[in-house]
């Protein structure tokens, strides 16, 4: 039937690239209601969800306490909604997706469950102009921008992930979440851990967050937007340029970290991240062979994308084409052993 697909792993190997475009490997199967005091609900657009494709943004690292799929097929959330914690499991449906929810926030999670999958979103707005782009896109019919509608829950892993590796940053984020966070609510209680409320991230002491290899710019910077995290909030329901200077205003948020976080809370399509070490050398390579892009290079190849230049930058991330390595990876801290 037109429009309908089964949801696959691309044959696209695996690699940081790809993950870092938002593939997260979700087993095939069809999620069970688990009950237990959970509430349900179903969203059916009349086509498939790929939850790794849609979610996979949402999960910060292999061991995101926040985060976690099982082997039926369901994805589970953990997350602080404006109503409590809650925790969400999704499994996906051949017309959508089905739904459970426990704790004070499920409600709030089931009203936005089709934002979360990508209701808002409009893939139709793309046009592909380049044949990576229009291969990578061909192939991955279920990629939609989710809309979390939180900004917190995006903007604090974001600020850890400045200027380190990714294995500091996913290694502080699981360490300050199951130390502050709070046990799940519903069946995964002990697994899943929702993260701190504003107070307790801004109550943080600095020996833990040098314990956790957090330096002092960056955990200045969380406590600051902790301070101010109710008028933070109200940027998911701006458009993303205002949101973005709402954001921005807060010392230590920049655009790089702005764009990062508004392409999950806001599902915003055009907004690209610059100021990244690594993205302008792989979209340069990718659109035009060119290793050594810089920022305005990387803006200029995707000016065609004018409007969704965010989803072709993920696309192009999805592909996995990356320059051959010339120098030693990055190399990993921890002064938490300092």
């Amino acid at each position: 039937m037109a429009g309908r697909f089964t949801p696959s792993t691309p044959s696209t190997p695996t690699t940081r690239t790809t993950v870092r475009g938002g593939h997260t490997a979700v087993p095939h199967g069809q999620g069970r209601p688990v009950g237990g005091g959970g509430k349900g609900r179903s969203w059916n657009p009349g086509t498939p969800v790929d939850l790794g494709l849609v979610l996979g943004p949402l999960r910060r690292g292999p061991g995101d306490p926040t985060f976690r799929t099982t082997p039926d097929g369901s994805v589970w959330r953990a997350t602080r909604t404006p109503d409590g914690p809650a925790t969400l499991r999704v499994a996906a449906t051949p017309d959508g997706a089905d739904a459970e929810a426990w704790g004070p926030g499920r409600d709030w999670l089931l009203e936005n469950l089709p934002a979360l999958l990508g209701a808002a979103d409009d893939p139709a707005a793309f046009v592909p102009r380049h044949r990576l782009v229009h291969a990578s896109h061909r192939r991955r019919p279920g990629l939609r921008l989710t809309r979390t509608g939180l900004v917190l829950e995006s903007l604090i892993p974001t600020v850890l992930e400045q200027k380190v590796t990714a294995d500091e940053a996913y290694r502080a984020w699981r360490r300050l979440v199951r130390q502050y966070g709070t046990p799940a609510p519903g069946p995964l209680a002990g697994e899943l851990y929702v993260m701190p409320d504003a107070r307790d991230w801004a109550l943080i002491p600095s020996w833990d967050w040098h314990r956790a290899g957090v330096d002092m710019k960056r955990s200045s910077t969380i406590v600051r937007a902790a301070r101010v995290a109710a008028r933070l909030e109200e940027a998911a329901a701006m458009e993303p340029g205002p949101a973005a200077a709402r954001l921005e205003a807060v010392p230590g948020i920049g655009p790089w970290t702005s764009a990062e976080t508004l392409q999950r809370s806001n599902g915003a399509p055009d907004a690209v991240t610059t100021g990244d070490l690594h993205l302008p050398g792989i979209i340069g390579y990718a659109l035009a062979g060119e290793r050594d892009a810089d920022d305005a290079r990387m803006l200029e190849l995707l000016a065609p994308y004018e409007g969704q230049r965010h989803r072709a930058a993920r696309l192009v991330l999805l592909a996995g084409r990356t320059p051959p390595r010339r120098t030693p990876r990055m190399p990993r801290g921890d002064i938490g052993l300092l």
